[in-house]
């Protein structure tokens, strides 16, 4: 299948077919049963988006952040600061781990504190949410390339999650590296983890897999230990949502599982994330805030509701991997390995 005939989030200018400027995303919770595009300019849609998880990954938050408080704008002629900063505000808040949702909209905040003349915002605001896309989309490209050099020889590989164009402006990360492995020739095979409770894994990065033709298994969470112990796991690649300075890493609930399991079977573990990933703010991974979601999420499959209503659990987003178990950390800059002292530049 052609793996140009879907696409995350697209910003598309008005023309004879379309009457005003627009965002158009691709509502992942729909996946992979039905593609359903949303078309809107109201950026308190595309921040309930993002908390309904209709869009995710941490650089596509930050794409759909941007280009949120840029459309706030549109066709404003007076009160620039306070629609600017409500809107800011509002994807502000929507969820709090990925650290590329608080850079991009840092960004744009700097921007249009710089705009002189502010009945200009809108249109050099949406050029800055451009430019941000187009940056990721090369970030991704140069991942890719750069996490070639992880393959000794082709191989199987485990992810967990969904990093792919679903996650990204581009081709992804962990699997923008797998479908450039692939092209390339170094990949038989990648095991896919469900990725509960949400199912990111089983819904969306089978769906990419699938449409890129990269040969592919789905496995419960569960079942990575008996994979690696049978040997059927040459490395294991998985993205991240925000990178401290020491190399501490947080990603999808069940990444740290795999990093332990890994060490132990003595298989190669390996972050990929673009340079916007890693917080300069933050020394360890203690000090990143981790996301808990609605417990429903856990004791609902789709609208069904398995289990009683008094019942309790936990429900972390995300965990961090501590930085010793990484075996390296891929960015667009290069592969960089532990103790990662190019964090602190």
């Amino acid at each position: 299948m052609n793996p140009s005939d879907y696409f995350s989030i697209k910003f598309v200018r008005a023309d004879s077919s379309i009457k005003s400027d627009e965002l158009i995303f691709l509502d992942q919770t729909k996946l992979p049963l039905e593609e359903l595009y949303v078309h809107t300019d109201s950026y308190e849609r595309i921040a309930e988006a993002i908390e309904r998880l209709e869009i995710r990954g941490a650089p596509l938050i930050g794409i759909a952040a941007a280009y949120g408080v840029a459309l706030s704008l549109k066709n404003i002629e007076a009160d620039f600061d306070s629609i600017f900063y409500s809107a800011y505000k509002r994807i502000f808040k929507t969820r709090p781990t990925a650290v590329n949702l608080f850079l991009a909209l840092d960004e744009m905040k700097n921007s249009f504190e710089n705009i002189p003349d502010k009945n200009k915002s809108y249109e050099l605001l949406i050029k800055r949410a451009i430019e941000i896309h187009k940056q990721d989309e090369e970030y991704c490209l140069k991942i890719g390339r750069n996490g070639l050099g992880i393959f000794k020889q082709k191989a199987n590989v485990l992810t967990h999650c969904n990093t792919g164009k679903l996650a990204t402006g581009g081709i992804g990360t962990a699997f923008g590296i797998i479908r450039t492995a692939y092209e390339n020739g170094l990949v038989k095979h990648v095991f896919a983890d469900e990725t509960r409770p949400l199912l990111q894994g089983l819904r969306l990065t089978a769906y990419e897999l699938d449409k890129t033709g990269i040969p592919f298994s789905l496995q419960s969470d569960s079942s990575a230990a008996e994979l690696m112990k049978q040997g059927k796991v040459d490395l294991v690649v998985t993205g991240a949502d925000r990178i401290a300075l020491n190399g501490d890493s947080a990603n999808k609930i069940g990444t740290y599982n795999l990093a332990i399991l890994a060490n132990y079977h003595k298989i190669p573990f390996y972050i990929a994330a673009p340079s916007t990933t890693i917080d300069r703010k933050l020394a360890t991974g203690d000090d990143i805030i981790i996301e808990y979601r609605n417990r429903n999420e856990l004791f609902c499959i789709g609208e069904n509701q398995i289990t009683p209503e008094h019942f309790d659990a936990f429900t972390p987003a995300f965990d961090v991997t501590p930085a010793h178990l990484i075996s390296g950390i891929i960015t667009e800059e290069g592969v960089f390995t532990f103790p990662y002292n190019f964090l602190l530049k």
